[in-house]
C-alpha cells in the first residue's frame, strides 16, 4: 500500500510536501523521482500522486485526478468528550479517528478530574496524534482535536448546527438504535457527548436536553471514560452502515 500524506498545496495536477513530511518521505522512506504516494488534500479527495523532484525541505509531485475515499464514512461525527486524567485522552483520540470521527472537542465539566494545565502544548501533541492515526487507518480526511471547552455550558452552546445531538448518560435514556432509526431522513452531521470518571451532574443532563440533545442509554452497565466514546462511536457506525 503506497505511503499516505495530507497537504493543503493541492491543484492543477500537481502537489507538494513540506516539513516534517517531506522529511520522512524523502530522508526516512528515501523516496526516489517517479514513486508513488497517496495525498490526501484539503478537498477531502485522495490523489496517486507521482514524485518528480526532491529538495531539502520539499517533495513535489503529479497528481491523478481526485477521487473520494473509500475509507470515510457517511456521516460527520463530532466526539465531545470529557476530559479524563492520566493521558487517557491520547488513547480516546486514537481510537476514535480509526473509528471514523471527524473532529474531537474535549471539555471540562463539574465531576471531572483533571484540570486544565498547557493546554495548547497538548492540543499540538493531540493533533499529532490524530493525524498519525489517520494515515495509518487510511482516512481520506485529516481529523481534528479541538482546544478544550470550559465547561458543561460552553458545550450546550455547541450543539446548534448537528442534525441530531446524541447525551450518553449513565443514568440511562432512550436506546441509541431508536434515535438512529429514520431512514428517510437520517442525520448526517451527528454529535455524540461522553462523560469523564465522574460522570455528569443532573443539572448537565437537564442542560443537554434543553438545548435539543436526546438522552441515550448505553445498557446496564456503567464503561469507563475511556471506553464508552469506543462504544459509541462502533455502535453509531454500526447502524449507519459504516462498519459493513
Amino acid at each position: 500500500m503506497p505511503h499516505r500524506y495530507f497537504t493543503d498545496e493541492i491543484g492543477a495536477g500537481r502537489a507538494a510536501l513540506t516539513g516534517s513530511d517531506a522529511h520522512h518521505l524523502a530522508d526516512v522512506m528515501r523516496a526516489k523521482v517517479g514513486d508513488e504516494v497517496t495525498l490526501c488534500g484539503p478537498d477531502s479527495l485522495e490523489y496517486c500522486g507521482t514524485v518528480t523532484s526532491i529538495t531539502p525541505g520539499r517533495v513535489e509531485f503529479t497528481v491523478s485526478e481526485g477521487y473520494p475515499s473509500g475509507a470515510e464514512p457517511n456521516v460527520e461525527v463530532t466526539l465531545f468528550a470529557g476530559y479524563p486524567k492520566q493521558g487517557k485522552l491520547e488513547e480516546i483520540i486514537r481510537h476514535s479517528v480509526e473509528l471514523g470521527v471527524s473532529h474531537v472537542v474535549p471539555f471540562f465539566s463539574r465531576y471531572c478530574v483533571a484540570a486544565p494545565k498547557k493546554e495548547d502544548a497538548k492540543n499540538e501533541r493531540y493533533n499529532r496524534i490524530a493525524a498519525e492515526a489517520a494515515k495509518q487507518c487510511g482516512r481520506g480526511i485529516l481529523p481534528d482535536v479541538a482546544m478544550p471547552l470550559p465547561d458543561f455550558a460552553a458545550v450546550c452552546k455547541a450543539f446548534a448546527g448537528y442534525d441530531s445531538v446524541l447525551f450518553f448518560y449513565e443514568c440511562g435514556g432512550v436506546p441509541l438504535r431508536q434515535v438512529l432509526s429514520d431512514s428517510v431522513n437520517p442525520p448526517r452531521r451527528i454529535a455524540v457527548v461522553t462523560g469523564s470518571e465522574g460522570g455528569f451532574a443532573p443539572e448537565e443532563a437537564a442542560l443537554a436536553a434543553q438545548h435539543g440533545a436526546v438522552t441515550v442509554g448505553l445498557g446496564p452497565r456503567i464503561l469507563r471514560c475511556e471506553t464508552a466514546p469506543l462504544a459509541v462511536l462502533s455502535a453509531v457506525m454500526t447502524l449507519t452502515g459504516n462498519l459493513e
